[in-house]
């Protein structure tokens, strides 16, 4: 190795956690469904019907760029991708090409910068089964997760080395989680890893005449592995004289190893064209400064935040930065303690949750909530009294509601809070709570 050095770039698939697809109305859920029950004509590719994007998805592929460090694209347009394949039921995948969302950008490692290319957003395609039915070996497709968002991010060939490459992708994994944009469930192939990996002589400039990418990947040790692999074979081959065939191959668990699976394509072969059934898309400075300002602090920023706020270490903030619906229950829990003349600590908090004394559904355990929600005697209130102040906070934070309803547990609690501040003390917490939750 001291002959050569690696050159790796890396290509991550991320499907968005929206409620329905990226260019029709199915559910984008697919999880554990019956084979081809989540479909219809758009996400099959059936004569006459007509994609529509879904504008969550460009919203968050957005925020995701901005988080990034992105360029984002003022005009951006979706693409056909062309490729004859059975996950692909229309003969083409809607993508993007030469105009995506998000130029740019870049995460920083303990072995440098990993610089983005490019973030994009397109289709996910059906799933391939491999199976033996009646003594015979057949492929199986299922299109459930046909249609579904998916967000490509492209890296620069900037990384060096197995170990870069997977700091790289835990960053980037903590970001999409941190975000909210996707549960990133490799196990799920709701986040999948695809390294590009060739050689060149030390001290060369530029890219190799080749390179060879390991796709689908669901885990970033199996990535490391495949890379260290990839590396070892590269070097015998050039040491012989020969420059690695450029193609695209697998990583297979059992043997550990990867396996060839096809010749790399390039992009001419995809014939690319731009979408002719959907038009340009147009963002003003101001949209695109509207997304950046629903931005949460940087994981790094929140992270010190965390440990300020709580008085806990960084190995805690940092399970708590990787765990974000149990981030949210704590901060909401904590948020009640002025509220209510508590003084439990928000350490103790974080501990109770850490020690797994959360019930099954992750609600507060039991005796948590009658240290907190019954921490101050209960005073009679009608409940027509209870339902105006609830209805009037909910008039005065329209935010706070839109935000519990895009998914941010916190903002009930925020409004729960508001509620009882208004009340002054007064009036059942649990029927409080049962109200708000019901008008929500």
């Amino acid at each position: 190795m001291n002959t050569y050095e690696p050159v790796i770039g890396l290509e991550i698939h991320v499907e968005l956690k929206t409620k329905s697809g990226m260019f029709c109305g199915c559910p984008a859920d697919h999880f554990a469904k019956e084979p081809n029950t989540a479909t219809c004509p758009v996400c099959l590719g059936l004569p006459g019907a007509l994609p529509v994007p879904n504008k969550k998805a460009v919203e968050w592929t957005i925020m995701l760029g901005l988080a990034l460090g992105s360029e984002i694209s003022e005009v951006s347009k979706f693409d056909r991708k062309h490729y004859f394949y059975p996950d692909l039921p229309k003969g083409y995948q809607i993508s993007q090409y030469d105009q995506p969302l998000c130029r740019g950008g870049v995460i920083a490692t303990s072995f440098g910068d990993v610089r983005i290319h490019r973030v994009h957003l397109e289709e996910d395609t059906g799933k391939l089964q491999h199976a033996t039915v009646e003594g015979r070996k057949v492929t199986l497709v299922d299109f459930n997760r046909s249609g579904v968002p998916l967000v490509e991010i492209v890296t620069e060939a900037d990384i060096k080395s197995s170990e870069q490459a997977k700091e790289f992708l835990k960053k980037l994994h903590q970001i999409v989680r941190f975000l909210g944009i996707s549960d990133a469930d490799m196990e799920k192939g709701s986040m999948r890893l695809e390294p590009n990996i060739s050689l060149r002589k030390a001290g060369e400039k530029g890219l190799p005449n080749y390179k060879v990418e390991v796709k689908n990947i669901n885990s970033f040790r199996f990535a490391a592995m495949a890379i260290e692999y990839e590396i070892k074979r590269h070097v015998a081959l050039l040491d012989n004289g020969t420059t690695p065939t450029q193609e695209t191959r697998g990583w297979d668990e059992a043997k550990n190893a990867t396996v060839s699976q096809r010749t790399k394509e390039e992009a001419a072969d995809y014939r690319y064209f731009p979408e002719p059934d959907i038009p340009p898309m147009r963002f003003t400075r101001e949209y695109i400064d509207s997304i950046r300002q629903s931005l949460p602090p940087s994981v790094e920023k929140k992270k010190a935040l965390i440990m300020q706020s709580y008085k806990i270490d960084e190995k805690k903030a940092e399970v708590l930065i990787n765990n974000p619906t149990m981030l949210s229950k704590i901060e909401g829990t904590v948020s009640l303690q002025p509220i209510l003349n508590s003084n439990i600590s928000g350490a103790t908090v974080v501990n109770w949750y850490m020690n797994k004394v959360i019930d099954a559904s992750g609600a507060v355990p039991e005796r948590v909530a009658n240290d907190i929600i019954q921490s101050k005697q209960v005073t009679h209130v009608d409940d027509s009294v209870l339902i105006a102040a609830i209805d009037a906070v909910l008039s005065e934070n329209p935010k706070a509601v839109a935000d519990y309803k895009a998914g941010k547990e916190q903002s009930k609690m925020f409004l729960y809070g508001t509620v009882l501040k208004r009340l002054a003390g007064k009036g059942d917490k649990q029927k409080v709570m049962d109200f708000l939750t019901g008008k929500l």
